[in-house]
């Protein structure tokens, strides 16, 4: 069974950082697309951030040069480093997986070319 197990989550100053996991048991790892997508308290879905099978990454502008997404294929983890946090990047954040992966998934970074998703985790900043 395809799951995703986000941690990491929590309250933070301004300023401050927090690194956010994602322990997948997709197979094989290396095969998917990995992202990590937000949603705030009455906003739309956002793509923070995408990986891909070959390293690539994708960022969206809001986080880019303060985020970083990184995947580890040892432990089958992908995790979303998270610098100078504003307090306009408290939300839910979610993992999101899909099986072969391919560039395009990256661009955009959409919700719906996902197909596996987690729970989430809050992450919430303060000013």
């Amino acid at each position: 069974q395809v799951q995703l197990v986000e941690s990491g989550g929590g309250s933070v100053q301004s300023g401050g950082s927090l690194r956010l996991s994602c322990a997948a048991s997709v197979f094989p790892f290396s095969n998917f697309c990995l992202a990590w997508f937000r949603q705030a308290p009455g906003k739309e879905y956002e793509g923070v951030a995408g990986i891909g099978s070959n390293g690539k990454t994708a960022y969206a502008d809001s986080v880019n040069g303060r985020f970083t997404i990184s995947r580890v294929a040892a432990n089958n983890t992908v995790y979303l480093q998270m610098n100078s946090l504003k307090p306009e990047d408290s939300a839910m954040y979610y993992c999101a997986a899909q099986v072969r992966c391919n560039d395009r998934l990256l661009v955009g970074l959409s919700r719906w070319d996902f197909g596996t998703w987690g729970q989430g985790t809050q992450v919430i900043v303060s000013s």
